[in-house]
């Protein structure tokens, strides 16, 4: 079976985070289990010719075009991807669309489901009911249509699929499964030696959805007393608040103690993970941060709040701490201090030496990419027998309203 996976962007900083990691995490994973899997996407900030491949994926990268700036990766195109997709629609026996309300991945999942072609939506809690303007005429024009046209949509958690079904209501959505986000079995990082200072870690883009203003605010609390803690920021400085926080933690009186890393690529993410004591990331709306799971699978103990897609699992699992968060208004002042009760918890050696191994047993357990990929090729198979199903492509899309029952 060959699959074609089409994300919005791809950059050398890996700008657009857990999307594009996810997909290129499934088409390496699908490639090892025997099947034939490549990568569709836009490439930006890369000097000379795009690379053919990422990561050891095939990829097809189509230079993007900013063409509304001010919608930032929503307003991003490109003509050449747009003609050619017919055709890489077409030699795919499954097209698998992470979707998103954009120039590129909305458009393709539309040909797709015109032509025919075998269609898998994956939404990455990016799709949810809104009340912006331009949002709610996109809905319009073509995303609820798309999602009742898709013969599978994946969900991480059953918020999110009841929130993307709400987009689509009164009309039904196609039939829903939920998949997990998986990583790489990884060895256990190795304990902390004695005598070495601590780290805190946040490795994730630097924007204000993910809150890192809320890591540097844990600071001083941590400081208080382990002042021999240091804390690396890492990531692409998607939202430009780099300096900003640089100038908070000194505003603070704790600049020192930081160091702002920049973007890594993969291997650069993977050794600062196992150099590390505490990973924290204070987002409260990450569906499944696939950089959580990775701090995970090298049993790196985690700090995440409690509205995040993973936090029922850390805390069933004792991987980590959660933590509750204010995203505005006068109690967002004290997030940072509950971050920081929470890293000081983690860094106590016998509560972060048990945190730790339970972080690693979960990853093993519950995220391995081997047991999400198998997952997702039966989904596959099943979206396949629906379109072979069907009386013809032209009469595809015009279904009862009635659906399959929803696998959970």
């Amino acid at each position: 079976m060959k699959a074609l996976h089409v994300v919005t962007l791809h950059t050398p900083t890996h700008d657009f985070g857990g999307p594009t990691r996810v997909a290129l995490n499934l088409c390496r994973g699908l490639r090892e289990a025997g099947e034939s899997a490549a990568l569709v996407a836009l490439g930006d900030g890369f000097p000379g010719v795009l690379p053919r491949t990422v990561d050891g994926v095939p990829a097809r990268l189509f230079q993007a075009r900013h063409v509304l700036p001010r919608f930032e990766v929503s307003g991003i195109t490109s003509p050449a991807l747009l003609a050619a997709a017919p055709r890489l629609l077409r030699s795919a026996d499954v097209v698998h669309v992470h979707l998103m309300r954009d120039l590129v991945t909305l458009p393709v999942a539309m040909m797709a489901a015109r032509m025919g072609r075998p269609l898998v939506l994956q939404t990455h809690g990016m799709i949810d009911p809104t009340e912006k303007r331009v949002a709610k005429a996109v809905d319009v024009l073509g995303l609820r249509w798309v999602l009742g046209q898709a013969d599978a949509v994946l969900h991480l958690t059953g918020s999110e699929r009841e929130l993307t079904e709400a987009v689509t209501a009164p009309a039904p959505m196609g039939p829903s499964y939920r998949l997990v986000n998986g990583v790489a079995p990884q060895p256990p990082r190795p304990q902390p030696r004695a005598g070495r200072p601590p780290t805190v870690l946040y490795c994730a883009r630097v924007q204000e959805g993910k809150r890192p203003q809320d890591f540097v605010g844990a600071m001083p609390t941590v400081l208080a007393e382990r002042p021999e803690a240091r804390f690396v920021l890492a990531g692409p400085d998607t939202g430009a608040l780099a300096e900003e926080l640089l100038a908070l933690a000194r505003s603070l009186g704790v600049g020192h103690a930081l160091e702002y890393a920049g973007a890594l690529d993969h291997a650069g993410v993977m050794e600062r993970l196992r150099s590390s004591d505490v990973f924290v990331l204070p987002s409260v709306k990450d569906a499944f941060s696939v950089s959580v799971l990775e701090a995970l699978s090298v049993g790196l103990p985690v700090v995440v709040t409690r509205t995040s897609g993973l936090a029922p699992d850390v805390a069933a699992a004792g991987a980590g701490r959660l933590v509750d968060s204010a995203p505005e208004g006068p109690g967002a002042a004290e997030n940072g201090a509950r971050v920081g009760r929470a890293v000081l918890e983690l860094l106590d050696p016998a509560a972060g030496e048990a945190a730790s191994r339970a972080a690693w047993r979960l990853a093993r357990d519950s995220f391995t990419l081997d047991a999400v990929v198998e997952t997702l090729r039966g989904v596959y198979a099943t979206a396949c027998e629906r379109v072979s199903a069907a009386p013809s492509p032209r009469t595809r899309y015009r279904r009862p309203a009635g659906r399959p029952p929803r696998v959970p």
